[in-house]
């Protein structure tokens, strides 16, 4: 039977492995311990993700393929504190543990889900993705496309060969995790993006998870020293209130002021077809909530040339301009190699070109 005829749930079946994110209960069910939903899981049955399954009592979980590959600007994932302008390798496997309707990574995420979501998997080894990075001329390594977590078995045995030849490894995510998979990822991760979609619980049981523990999920990434981000898409009558983005803001400047935080623009995408675009108003409107509530790094993205400096990076000392942009291009990096501003020396939370890092305060 030629690939194409077979399922895509039982191709995918085939390239698993027994997961590490888990453990055995009675009666051959199972717990998995790889996202916020910590699915019980009964023999012969996948968990929410779809792609994580129990077999005989065995958790399998994705292994050695890709869904989705290409080489990015980091500043596309965004991170806008690591690296200006370097090549990021980003992959992805298939399966979501959300069903967002404005999902713009549909084509992978909702793989097995959705029928119309037909990325094919190529079989792939960690040193075949080390080897293309370097080909690349990439400094990082990106999970992403999929939602990472569900495949954190996979992301790990990537990183450990990227990590051994000088990479530095990133998630991008929509922060359902649990304190299991952060211990688990954190010795080969040091950078990691959240989709802090809403402030709202109902909201998030509309998108397949709960405020609460994404919440605590950016607490918990913060305290165990990832360098975090924190993106929201913001989408007209869904979660772009003052209310609601005062909120957000509040609560990041409660955990660390230097995280950067990215208001981003909606466009009608996969089921979400309803709601205008957002003007770029509201996301200026958006950065100056952020800026109020004391968030020293705020950025209003993916609609260059049109949110004045809220691309750029500025000193919160000086006010001095360090990093120009124009959507995912460099103008101009003035960060020293000490990763410092070079007007008043004051240090600059982030990674930085030449080796220097600091911590958010």
């Amino acid at each position: 039977m030629p690939v194409s005829a077979v399922p895509l749930a039982r191709v995918l079946a085939d390239l698993t492995r027994e997961g590490d994110l888990y453990e055995r209960l009675a009666q051959n069910a199972v717990r998995c311990f790889a996202c916020g939903h910590r699915c019980f899981i009964p023999e012969g049955r996948p968990g929410i993700c779809k792609v994580r399954f129990n077999e005989g009592g065995v958790l399998k979980v994705p292994w050695g393929y890709v869904g989705a590959l290409q080489c990015d600007p980091i500043e596309k994932k965004p991170f806008f504190h690591v690296l200006p302008g370097t090549p990021a390798l980003s992959f992805g496997m298939l399966g979501c543990d959300y069903h967002c309707g404005y999902c713009q990574n549909w084509i992978t995420s909702q793989a097995i889900r959705d029928p119309d979501a037909v990325a094919a998997p190529e079989q792939v080894t960690p040193q075949d993705l080390v080897s293309l990075a370097r080909r690349y001329r990439a400094s990082i390594l990106a999970s992403t496309y999929n939602e990472p977590l569900i495949t954190s078995e996979w992301a790990v045995a990537v990183f450990k060969e990227a990590l051994s030849a000088g990479f530095l490894c990133a998630y991008i995510s929509n922060g359902n995790g649990t304190e299991q998979v952060l211990d688990f990822i954190r010795p080969y991760v040091s950078l990691y993006k959240v989709d802090l979609k809403s402030f709202r619980d109902r909201n998030y049981r509309a998108l397949g998870g709960t405020l609460k523990n994404v919440l605590d999920t950016i607490a918990l990434l913060r305290a165990k020293g990832f360098w975090v981000e924190i993106v929201t898409l913001v989408v007209p009558g869904f979660n772009d209130s003052a209310e609601e983005l005062t909120d957000i803001a509040r609560f990041l400047a409660g955990v660390s002021r230097d995280i950067p935080w990215h208001v981003t623009a909606f466009h009608k995408d996969y089921k979400m077809t309803d709601p205008d675009d957002t003007p770029a108003a509201t996301l200026l409107r958006a950065a100056e909530i952020g800026r109020e509530q004391g968030l020293r790094f705020v950025y209003a993205g993916n609609l260059p040339g049109r949110v004045g400096d809220w691309e750029n990076t500025l000193c919160p000392q000086c006010g001095a301009l360090l990093v120009e942009r124009r959507g995912y291009r460099i103008v101009q990096d003035l960060i020293t190699g000490r990763g410092t501003c070079p007007g008043c020396g004051a240090a600059i939370p982030g990674v930085w070109q030449g080796g220097a890092s600091h911590p958010p305060s």
